[in-house]
């Protein structure tokens, strides 16, 4: 009997080591490195043409067919979006999320969509045909014209798929695919690399579209190897809160377009629905001032979104004062009361600070300082906001107020939603008037706060 040739590999930046060791030379992280047993010749002889080349030769730069690959739509425009425009034949997707957010259920009624225009395989590991016979019956889908097939054996899906010639493919889930010649169990490091790298191959080789579905781990990461985001060409997060009917795409990395695209979804008795409108769903607020709210504008790849921030302060009886962020970092935010304590004299060291982002969104740019700061302030002294005023800009460690990209686009979008005025950074302040709205540029935290 042969001897198993095996490996250690990092789960988080897939570094390669001759033995286990518990820490991570390249990334540094603890207890990440596992034992991965490699396949064997048959398996590892295919790896030629990975890039989907029929024979390996060497070109120069300017002879590179420079025709772009045509796309085709998905059906979903928010899905369109979030990939640059549509799905490229040949491509490896991976979506992701928590279970329950609505990954089969979204890509069930894209293929359903899809097979109405050419011919598509659905892939399913996890469930029985049954089961996605009668989700596809309860949404009333069409189901006349999509191929289905139950199976987890890697090597059999593309034998089958290469008879049938599909469009574009779904997988689901990558955790339960397996090859025949890795001998670890299925949702293993080495179970997952491999068969990926072998859907991937696939994918290009006979130009077949492939989406993966993959699973999260409890912090909400992708789980499996590091190396499954690397070899695909597209991985997008599906995020949403259990209690919430509204979803967000987000695309975390794109070869064939932006990253950071948001695409916004909400299940629905019937599926997943498009949200055409995103700020809509986020800026429901009540005819009435009320203090510690207030509207920003977030830049989201390609777009602008209206999301409403609430900030709350009061007197803590604990001796270190609680600082609870949602959808913020809580860093940033003992930061930015450290900024507004030294330049603007408002002192906040022994109240507790509660910051929330209406809609579960996750702000992840700099623009939300300024919108964040008032809304503390405004609860801070139970001030109303105007229901009609707007706010974005970065806050420095100097206080001052910088400007963030795209204003312009930022203030239309508010313009659009019947908003009348807006305190911007002095670097954002338009040249030509906006129709309906009064623009008041600030450069000092000081003057932000004189002017609400």
């Amino acid at each position: 009997m042969a001897k198993v040739k095996t490996a250690y590999v990092c789960n988080e930046c897939g570094a390669d080591f001759m033995r286990w060791q518990g820490q991570c030379n390249e990334c540094g992280a603890w207890n990440s490195i596992t034992e991965v047993r490699l396949g064997s010749v048959k398996t590892t002889g295919i790896r030629q043409g990975y890039a989907g080349a029929a024979q390996a030769r060497v070109m120069r730069l300017d002879e590179v067919d420079l025709q772009e690959v045509p796309r085709f739509s998905s059906g979903f425009a928010e899905f369109d979006r979030v990939l640059g425009g549509g799905i490229v034949p040949g491509s490896a997707i991976l979506i992701g999320g928590a279970p329950g957010a609505g990954k089969s259920t979204l890509l069930l009624q894209l293929m359903c969509g899809l097979a109405e225009q050419g011919s598509a395989l659905y892939v399913t590991g996890e469930e029985s045909l049954q089961q996605v016979a009668m989700r596809a019956q309860r949404l009333g889908l069409p189901s006349t014209k999509l191929n289905m097939l139950a199976e987890t054996n890697v090597e059999t899906v593309c034998l089958l798929a290469q008879q049938e010639k599909p469009r574009v493919m779904v997988i689901d889930s990558i955790q339960v695919m397996h090859l025949a010649d890795i001998q670890s169990a299925p949702g293993s490091v080495s179970q997952v690399r491999e068969s990926a790298a072998f859907l991937t191959r696939f994918a290009k080789q006979y130009n077949i579209a492939i989406i993966m579905v993959g699973h999260v781990t409890k912090d909400g990461s992708l789980a499996g190897p590091k190396v499954l985001e690397h070899c695909i060409d597209c991985s997008v997060m599906l995020e949403g809160d259990t209690d919430s009917r509204y979803r967000t795409l987000r695309g975390n990395k794109n070869r064939f377009g932006p990253v950071n695209e948001l695409g916004v979804f909400a299940m629905t008795g019937q599926g997943m629905k498009e949200v055409k409108n995103p700020s809509a769903i986020f800026l429901t607020r009540g005819k009435e001032d009320q203090s510690g709210s207030i509207v920003m504008v977030l830049w989201e790849g390609t777009r602008p979104l209206l999301v409403e921030i609430q900030g709350l302060v009061d007197h803590s009886p604990l001796n270190n004062p609680r600082r609870v962020t949602l959808g913020m970092e809580q860093n940033r935010i003992s930061m930015l009361l450290a900024v507004m304590h030294r330049h603007a004299g408002i002192q906040m060291a022994d109240q507790d600070v509660f910051v929330n982002v209406v809609g579960g969104v996750k702000v992840n740019e700099t623009s939300a300082d300024l919108a964040t700061l008032l809304a503390l302030v405004s609860s801070f002294r139970d001030k109303p906001l105007p229901n009609d005023l707007v706010v974005f800009g970065e806050v420095g460690l100097a206080g001052e107020i910088r400007p963030v990209p795209s204003g312009i686009e930022r203030l239309k979008e508010a313009a659009k939603h019947g908003f009348k005025r807006a305190i911007v950074p002095m670097g954002n302040k338009p040249k030509e008037n906006i129709p309906g709205m009064e623009v008041v540029a600030v450069s000092k935290l000081a003057e932000a706060l004189e002017a609400i």
